[in-house]
């Protein structure tokens, strides 16, 4: 057996069935939306030190477009003026791409147990202690059919990626006098947040719902925890300037 099988694969289908033979209701939706919550709690101290540290790079922006000016010919400087003033401000501008690469694995699992165990039936990989249902009800709500694709959830994942992204970059920056209007980040950022919901759509309306619903579930968690550590950093820097 792969060490992704033991690792990831037999694990997840080991908590989806528990949780789906624990939660009333012969729902396998509740049982995925479970699962993410339970996903999410594991990681996060992670997303946690990534949110603070994307609120930390957008605070920065505007001595970022100061040296910016200051360097705009000699880029190499720019480049090494730019990294100093992450290191000094103790915060990393490729921090927001390690909770996805952290998710990855999780949603290649979910993804082949519902293709190859749900959807057959089988169920040969379960723990000794974790019991077999008689039926999977994978019909969410008694509306949606995880096990195809589903326009609807999709939709409601975009959405939530839409929602989660704007608030990221919605804040403008004050302008630094002579500094353009919009720098190549702001810009970058800007369009993920049309991007990323499209990406999102296009995707979760081929994919397995279950798989999308996954997806809808975790940016939901990460839009609420996003927005509890934008509040405690607002409400932490004047206390820090008063100081």
């Amino acid at each position: 057996m792969n060490p992704f099988v033991i690792l990831f694969y037999q694990p997840i289908l080991n908590l989806l069935v528990w949780l789906h033979n624990i939660i009333p209701g012969d729902d396998f939706g509740w049982a995925i939306i479970g699962l993410t919550v339970l996903i999410k709690i594991i990681l996060l101290p992670l997303s946690a030190k990534s949110l603070r540290s994307q609120k930390s790079l957008q605070e920065l922006q505007p001595k970022v477009d100061e040296l910016r000016k200051k360097y705009k010919d000699d880029r190499e400087r720019q480049g090494r003026e730019l990294m100093e003033l992450y290191r000094k401000e103790k915060v990393s501008p490729f921090s927001s791409c390690l909770p996805l690469l952290v998710q990855l694995p999780f949603l290649l699992a979910i993804f082949q147990v519902l293709r190859d165990e749900v959807a057959t039936g089988n169920l040969d990989l379960l723990y000794s202690f974790v019991a077999i249902p008689e039926t999977i009800n994978t019909v969410f709500l008694g509306i949606v059919n995880l096990e195809s694709p589903s326009i609807i959830i999709a939709l409601a994942a975009g959405a939530l990626q839409f929602w989660q992204t704007r608030m990221l970059v919605h804040k403008r920056q004050p302008l630094v006098p002579g500094a353009a209007d919009e720098s190549m980040t702001s810009m970058m950022n800007k369009q993920m947040m049309y991007i990323a919901p499209v990406i999102t759509v296009v995707f979760g309306a081929t994919l397995p719902g279950g798989l999308t619903l996954y997806w809808a579930v975790n940016t939901l968690t990460t839009l609420i925890q996003q927005i509890a550590v934008f509040r405690k950093h607002a409400g932490a820097v004047p206390a820090a300037r008063a100081a």
